[in-house]
């Protein structure tokens, strides 16, 4: 389960995964135990919670009214709120492993392929393997250039940057890919600094798992589960002191399990009225 292993991964740097939620004590008992929850889950029936810390979507209406928007708040052990990760639809939402990969890199451990290139090694990894629709999920490129390489960073003028293109398909939307923080290398044969990477570093990006059309909604609710493919390319050109050769275009591909929403509901007596 996600929620289980993302306890795991908080655990090893001594954090605690707690959630909150709208519903009564009984249908949360209901759920966790349906589930195998064993970390608190604390009931909100009133929102009062949810007010406090602002997060109440005061758009939702019908079965939804008194929600939160779905996300994340990273609170130290003062209390003290440092990051917060949060969707402004209720059906989209980060995985609980997609925040920790965000906090605690060292933490991501679905490596789904290693591959030696041309002056390059590229590991494919992913935050989540088995995902639900709405799930946001991180995939990286972490890449380890050899001593005295380098490649450009988006943004240079006159060279060829390194770029993660991911091509759109109808299940999942894509955010921006992100990259780190470049240095500026003084190219001395021409006398002119450029932004670069060298050495470790990791280009992201965040796909959501989502229907592109209404009707699709209801099908990916009860459907059977099944796999997409992300499929796109790592574009590069990599050079040292004396030499840039020639531009590369390697395919990259990552795997998401969709599963199908459980639609399970608490007994009758413990429904919302």
């Amino acid at each position: 389960m996600q929620l289980q292993a993302a306890k795991q991964r908080f655990e090893t740097q001594g954090l605690k995964l707690a959630a909150i939620s709208y519903d009564s004590p009984a249908i949360l008992k209901d759920f966790s135990e349906r589930h195998g929850i064993d970390f608190p889950l604390l009931a909100d029936p009133k929102s009062a919670v949810i007010r406090s810390f602002k997060v109440l979507n005061a758009e939702a209406k019908g079965m939804t009214k008194g929600m939160a928007y779905p996300g994340f708040f990273y609170i130290d052990e003062s209390g003290v709120i440092r990051e917060k990760y949060f969707e402004a639809k209720y059906t989209d939402r980060f995985t609980a492993n997609n925040i920790i990969g965000k906090l605690f890199p060292e933490l991501t451990e679905e490596v789904t392929q290693t591959v030696e290139l041309p002056h390059l090694r590229l590991r494919l990894t992913q935050s989540d393997h088995a995902v639900a629709p709405g799930s946001r999920v991180t995939l990286a490129a972490e890449i380890e250039l050899p001593a005295g390489v380098h490649v450009y960073s988006p943004g240079v003028t006159g060279y060829k940057a390194i770029q993660l293109a991911l091509r759109p398909r109808s299940e999942i939307k894509l955010s921006e890919a992100s990259y780190p923080s470049s240095k500026l290398l003084y190219l001395e044969a021409i006398q002119e600094r450029v932004p670069v990477f060298e050495g470790k570093f990791r280009i992201t990006q965040d796909v959501t798992v989502t229907p592109s059309e209404t009707r699709d909604v209801v099908r990916a609710l009860v459907s059977a589960q099944k796999t997409i493919s992300v499929a796109g390319e790592l574009k590069y050109q990599a050079c040292d002191k004396t030499t840039c050769y020639p531009p590369t275009s390697v395919p990259v591909k990552w795997q998401l399990q969709i599963l199908p929403l459980d639609l399970k509901r608490s007994p009758n007596a413990i429904r919302h009225n």
